[in-house]
């Protein structure tokens, strides 16, 4: 079959295919008269969505409904001049999958199959006028993210889907389950996961809370774990792990989480609440570092993508302690 050729109006298998919008439909010469009488009953094809036709008489596939919330959401607003031919590209517009089944799409094995979801969340720009309809749930957003192409479906970043999927959800399982796995997993950091989440406004939903608290719980942990198999790795010194340190009279000087006291070098690991983390760091690493005591802060997302750098960093502030002044002396005690 050539690009422009008309369609037969036999069932047709191929995946790229089987969806098709009234617009792509047109462009390869089949006229509305043509696509209604397919649709008949007894037909060979199906209307799946307004302007969006299943070229199959079969229940549609998890992939024939993604395909197709995707050209029910992208078609162009009426009026708008076409400036790409309909048959050009997938007709996605600027719509992309978000909530449950970007999640799902993404591998997480706590959201449903896509072929289980009542509803399809797509994305939107905030400008469009377009229903929700059947299975597609449409969201409206003044600030489109820029998509991730799985299997050439747009998505919406994990951040951005996670927030989504939390918005809709009522059980307090469920939304635990998928943000613990979006850091379990690697997908994504928890500073991340907060941000759009308070975005969104969902803080204030006491079920969100309590999964946003396991989720810090969470990310702490995976972050420690990087950082104990970046020093093993890259043959640093041992340190002392989880230790406060004070003044010899009784003045505590802060908390770290690895500190070398050879070279008089702390580590802290910014993986806490998001409330915590500057003013009170910035007046800890000032008392120390006059004190002598080189700090170096870390987050867990420069733990996963450049250990090797900052083994790198944390060499070099152990070299530089043999040309400074001796530090003060300070007592290290266990966290």
């Amino acid at each position: 079959m050539t690009k422009n050729a008309p369609l037969s109006p036999r069932p047709v298998h191929e995946p790229a295919l089987r969806v098709q919008s009234s617009a792509q439909l047109r462009a390869r010469g089949v006229t509305v008269a043509q696509t209604a009488a397919q649709c008949l009953p007894g037909g060979s094809w199906q209307q799946l969505l307004p302007g969006v036709y299943l070229l199959h008489p079969g229940p549609p596939t998890h992939e024939d409904r993604v395909r197709g919330a995707l050209l029910y959401a992208g078609r162009p607003p009426a009026g708008a001049r076409r400036t790409v031919p309909a048959q050009a590209g997938p007709g996605y517009g600027e719509a992309m999958v978000t909530g449950l089944a970007a999640l799902a799409l993404y591998g997480f094995a706590s959201a449903p199959p896509v072929i289980a979801l009542h509803r399809i969340d797509v994305l939107v720009p905030r400008t469009r006028r377009l229903r929700s309809t059947r299975f597609v749930q449409v969201i409206r957003s003044s600030s489109l993210p820029r998509p991730q192409r799985r299997q050439g479906v747009p998505l919406a970043p994990v951040e951005r889907a996670l927030a989504d999927a939390v918005g809709a959800l009522t059980d307090a399982s469920s939304v635990r389950r998928i943000v613990t796995e979006a850091v379990r997993g690697g997908h994504c950091e928890p500073a991340s996961v907060v941000r759009e989440l308070s975005a969104a406004k969902l803080l204030g939903r006491p079920h969100v809370v309590d999964a946003v608290d396991a989720l810090l719980v969470e990310g702490r942990a995976v972050a420690e774990g990087r950082l104990y198999a970046m020093v093993r790795a890259h043959r640093l010194p041992q340190p002392l792990w989880n230790v406060e340190l004070s003044l010899p009279g009784g003045g505590f000087l802060g908390g770290v989480d690895a500190y070398w006291p050879e070279q008089a070098v702390a580590l802290e690991l910014g993986a806490r609440s998001p409330g915590q983390q500057r003013v009170a760091f910035a007046a800890e690493r000032e008392h120390l570092e006059r004190l002598g005591v080189t700090v170096v802060r870390v987050t867990p997302q420069q733990l996963r993508d450049s250990p090797s750098r900052l083994s790198v960093v944390l060499r070099t502030a152990m070299m530089a302690a043999q040309d400074r002044e001796p530090p003060a002396y300070v007592v290290v005690g266990p966290r």
